[in-house]
């Protein structure tokens, strides 16, 4: 019997995003924003789902925060729909999306839970999408002011920001790959957006300084880790270009205050130029108090040529996979967190996002999402494995709470601790709810 044991002062949580719960998405004030855009714009998402409605947690916020404190978490990260806030992105304060959020923090605070404020979390204010969105630098600044003014607002009562979820997402994802909103195919816009996330992430934190906050505040990367398919030097460099894309883009500006020079030759070589103003890079790399890391799968590669922009082959060598087709691959997870340790220091890091899709159905009851169980167990024991390496791992929050609105995968993809029937909104916790109870009531469990 191998018993995983953790620090008591770990501190275990669960995440959600705006968009992809809270629903109410014309009421309340608040402005459209890309996703309800790019959502109702036909064969964008599947099965033409959008996020009108979603977890409805607008109106059942204090039902799914029941739900929490029975589950026994320390954390609750939660996003705000910047485009409830400021429907256009900048001027006028809408006060009632800014009230649902001070209910949902102070409801929150009153049963317990720390609440985690992701500030971005996909959903740009689309008025500022026409405006050229966040190609534009003034989004940079946009945000900048609407981050202001909720460290002011919040002062007190959220001690634990995140800037930007994801940027690889914001930026490759939806502006190179076209996968999610607003769906641009450019890899020169992408580059440039890229370098516009980590700005004005910059400019949140020089914000939050200046205004002598409580409490921390970091980003949340998305990271993967690629294994290459042999010992030759192509497979190992097209790897480190694989991984580069994740990892040392978006951390290397942050943590020295430059580009990795490998990607930015790299990048020249494809045609892909960075253009960075004076200023940009001592913004970007204004200390940090955490990174928060959001980890779900990795792969096999070697090198191809222009099989993408990488030169690089994803290769399948039979691992298993979630209903989301993706690899399960915990050693990845360990081998990612070394890497950063080693490349970057020892930096306070809390997983902000690790879980997997399994599309279980409430039977008699019940959900017996046993695989997700398993999932969760092996990522956290890698988990362990790194901090008893020395990585500095703060907490763990599991993606996602309830199962919502999977952005391009709709309402298809299921990664919830919770089951919500998305025709009737009830609320049904899944067998991974319980396990994952009594393991942070316990904060230890056994491996076999």
């Amino acid at each position: 019997m191998a018993i995983i044991e953790f620090p008591k002062d770990m501190k275990w949580g669960a995440a959600t995003a705006s968009y992809q719960i809270e629903g109410a998405a014309f009421e309340g004030g608040r402005g459209p924003s890309i996703w309800d855009t790019f959502s109702h714009t036909p064969g964008k998402v599947l099965n033409g789902d959008n996020g009108d409605v979603a977890c409805d947690s607008y109106h059942r916020y204090e039902e799914d925060i029941k739900l929490m404190k029975e589950l026994g978490i320390d954390v609750y990260r939660f996003s705000v729909s910047w485009s409830r806030i400021f429907p256009t992105g900048t001027g006028e304060v809408n006060k009632e999306g800014l009230q649902y959020y001070h209910n949902v923090v102070d409801a929150l605070v009153e049963n317990g839970i720390e609440p985690m404020c992701t500030l971005y979390h996909w959903d740009l204010p689309q008025a500022l999408q026409d405006k050229g969105g966040w190609n534009n630098r003034e989004t940079v600044e946009a945000f900048a002011n609407y981050s202001e003014y909720m460290f002011k607002e919040f002062s007190g009562k959220i001690k634990s920001w995140i800037t930007i979820n994801e940027p690889w997402c914001a930026s490759f994802l939806s502006n190179f790959m076209g996968i999610h909103a607003p769906g641009n195919q450019d890899p020169q816009l992408a580059t440039t957006i890229s370098h516009h996330l980590l700005l004005a992430h910059g400019k949140a934190v020089t914000r939050f300084r200046a205004l002598g906050v409580e409490g921390e505040i970091g980003y949340a990367p998305n990271l993967e880790w690629l294994e290459p398919f042999s010992s030759k030097q192509e497979d190992i460099d097209a790897c480190d270009r694989g991984m580069g894309f994740f990892i040392e883009w978006f951390f290397d500006p942050v943590f020295k205050g430059s580009y990795p020079e490998f990607m930015v030759n790299w990048f020249e070589k494809k045609g892909v130029m960075l253009t960075i103003e004076d200023g940009d890079m001592e913004t970007i790399s204004q200390p940090i108090d955490f990174v928060g890391i959001n980890y779900y799968t990795g792969s096999v590669g070697r090198y191809k040529k222009d099989e993408d922009l990488f030169d690089l082959e994803k290769v399948d060598i039979g691992y298993e996979k979630t209903d989301l087709n993706w690899n399960i691959y915990p050693e990845g997870f360990f081998k990612v967190l070394l890497k950063i340790k080693d490349q970057y220091g020892s930096i306070p890091i809390y997983i902000t996002e690790n879980g997997a899709c399994y599309n279980d159905e409430v039977e008699n009851g019940s959900v017996k999402d046993q695989r997700r169980i398993e999932y969760i167990k092996q990522h956290l024991t890698s988990l362990k494995r790194s901090m008893d390496s020395g990585v500095n791992i703060k907490g763990y929050l599991t993606w996602s709470l309830l199962d919502n609105f999977e952005w391009a995968e709709g309402y298809d993809k299921r990664f919830g601790l919770i089951h919500v029937n998305f025709n009737t909104l009830e609320r049904t916790k899944k067998d991974s709810y319980y396990w994952y109870k009594q393991m942070i009531g316990n904060g230890w469990f056994d491996k076999e």
